[in-house]
């Protein structure tokens, strides 16, 4: 005579009765699971089999196999189901292991055209070569399952992802630089709101270029908005072409003065002329701080010559990133920036506000 089933201790976790509390809730997992879960929280509630399985509405023989799991494998492991054998693979490890190398390489490191590989191309070209190289389970490849293989390793051949290299062996030292200067900003900033008295004379110039900004004239006036006919501005799809412009900016940190030089050119004249309007903006007692970039027009002869000969102390140049660069795409991206000049020659030289020259030259 069979004796009595007899109550089975089930220990969990916290974690495990939180993760099985949230799967027997969930609307998204499989019912599969959510059952189970079910079946483990309700049987730690109550240990039978059958009143589990009444509970449930499942036989009490499946509560007892999920138990039963459980003590072997673990609650949360329980849940899954079984690796079955099903059929066996035919894309055999060392071939998925060339098919992941080939994607590694450039399409253009094997005769095609192609910079990248596409997984139609690449699965085309392992039919093509995989049984010459001894993969004969690759004669009959196709896109998705290249597409499956190359998911696993978590491989995109047809993507590009760019990155900086790093080529200068001084950047930590010269980024510290540069974010000591902006440290300043702030405790100067800051001085000067607490106290009325003077503070540092110091000017801190972040600079930045614009090249390539096209002189756009207009071949027909624009008309204005006519209440309840047209409500914006109508300008001619025609202009002219005027060359282009560059333009030369720098915004003090502390005070947001912006300073600005239209040339034809960027070259180290250009920047020479716009350090001589800084010099003349500023008392010869002051400081000026200018962040910059790499441009060659910075650290070119002419500059450094033109440096050298300044009063010590009066130019600083601390390196190299700038800030002024988003102020000026900002601003040539702004509504305000769609306006058309006249020509390159005549242009104005020189502003020390933020002025309409900007919207007019940064179209």
């Amino acid at each position: 005579m069979a004796g009595w089933r007899r109550a089975v201790e089930l220990a969990m976790t916290c974690e495990e009765i939180e993760r099985l509390t949230t799967l027997s809730r969930s609307r998204t997992e499989p019912a599969s699971r959510v059952s189970r879960a079910q079946m483990l929280l309700a049987y730690r509630e109550n240990p039978s089999f059958c009143a589990v399985g009444q509970r449930v509405g499942v036989h009490h023989q499946t509560v007892q196999r999920c138990v039963e799991r459980a003590l072997s494998y673990g609650p949360l492991a329980a849940i899954e189901d079984r690796p079955r054998p099903g059929k066996e693979p035919v894309i055999t490890p060392e071939a998925k292991a060339w098919l992941v190398s080939l994607a590694c390489d450039k399409a253009k490191e094997h005769g095609y055209p192609h910079e990248l590989w596409t997984t139609r191309l690449l699965a085309r070209h392992a039919r093509e070569h995989g049984p010459t190289a001894g993969h004969e389970c690759l004669a009959r490849l196709v896109q998705g399952t290249v597409c499956k293989i190359l998911g696993q390793e978590e491989i995109k051949p047809h993507k590009v992802r760019y990155y900086l290299e790093r080529r200068d062996a001084e950047f930590e030292q010269k980024m510290a630089e540069v974010l000591c200067v902006y440290r300043e900003v702030q405790v100067l900033k800051r001085a000067a709101a607490k106290s009325r008295k003077a503070i540092k004379r110091v000017a801190i110039v972040s600079y930045d270029e614009k090249p390539g900004i096209q002189a756009i004239a207009t071949t027909a006036p624009d008309l204005p908005p006519k209440p309840g006919v047209h409500a914006t501005f109508a300008r001619d799809y025609e202009y002219k072409r005027h060359g282009t412009l560059s333009l030369l900016a720098g915004i003090d940190l502390l005070t947001g003065k912006v300073h600005a030089l239209v040339k034809d050119r960027h070259r180290s004249r250009e920047f020479i002329e716009f350090l001589k309007c800084l010099d003349a903006a500023y008392p010869a007692s002051t400081a000026i701080k200018l962040i910059l970039d790499n441009h060659s027009a910075h650290i070119s002869r002419e500059t450094t010559a033109w440096l050298d000969a300044r009063p010590p102390g009066r130019f600083e140049l601390p390196s190299r990133p700038s800030m002024v660069r988003g102020s000026i795409s900002s601003r040539a991206s702004s509504p305000n920036s769609r306006g058309r000049s006249c020509a390159t020659s005549g242009s104005p030289q020189n502003t020390n506000s933020k002025s309409a020259l900007w919207p007019e030259l940064t179209t």
